[in-house]
């Protein structure tokens, strides 16, 4: 499925089941920076909108209700993507506003949400940057109903693991993995990239246009790995 037909019938979906204030919210606060994440970041990392909501309701700590620009809920993980235009910068409010801004945050945080803030500017100029923060969140955070990692790791993929556990810098390139392991460039590509996937590999500089070489994460644990 293409992304606009997935896009449209994912709007609609949320739109059939939402009434008054719920559904002004959708239709007038999710505009072309909320569908550019979706269509940048999104839609390219997963291929779905599964347990994704768009202008998600949640209680506020004034006793009001506020709006999230999405929710992510899948068991007993709430994550809120926000997604950040030039405007709402500091510089552009007040004080009282600011000060509002950042207690919402610190009660969501309380109530059990994790949250990521992306720029307008990032996903649309670094949209591979974006995907793979939340890819990698997913892999370190995302469970299922076993309370497993939603990822299985392959034998080749413990093998670059173990690599990365073994050598003195930490650091994994696709060359080595081709030649420690005898496979090809777009094979030692794929299980970096599920590495990545899983939250056990990052990139080296996660700010680079092209990634150079990776590192472990703080996951990717001898013990807990098995490996």
């Amino acid at each position: 499925m293409e992304f606009e037909q997935a896009y449209d019938a994912f709007v609609e979906y949320h739109r059939k089941r939402r009434k008054g204030e719920r559904l002004r919210r959708l239709n007038e606060g999710h505009r072309h920076a909320e569908k550019m994440l979706l269509e940048k970041v999104w839609w390219p990392a997963f291929r779905n909108f599964d347990g994704l909501h768009p202008e998600y309701e949640v209680s506020d700590f004034k006793d009001g209700n506020r709006f999230l620009d999405f929710a992510f809920l899948e068991a007993n993980l709430r994550l809120d993507i926000e997604v950040d235009g030039h405007r709402s910068h500091a510089k552009d409010i007040s004080r009282d506003k600011f000060s509002d801004h950042l207690m919402r945050q610190n009660h969501l945080t309380l109530d059990g949400w994790k949250i990521i803030r992306f720029s307008y500017d990032d996903i649309a100029e670094k949209p591979r940057m974006c995907q793979q923060l939340l890819l990698q969140f997913m892999g370190r955070w995302a469970t299922n109903k076993l309370s497993r990692p939603i990822y299985e790791l392959r034998a080749e993929e413990r093998d670059i693991l173990r690599i990365g556990l073994r050598d003195s810098t930490g650091k994994l390139t696709v060359t080595e993995i081709c030649l420690r392991l005898g496979i090809g460039d777009k094979k030692a590509r794929k299980h970096l990239c599920a590495l990545v996937a899983a939250g056990l590999i990052a990139p080296s500089r996660n700010n680079a246009q092209r990634i150079r070489s990776y590192r472990l994460t703080a996951a990717a644990d001898i013990d807990l790995l098995g490996i």
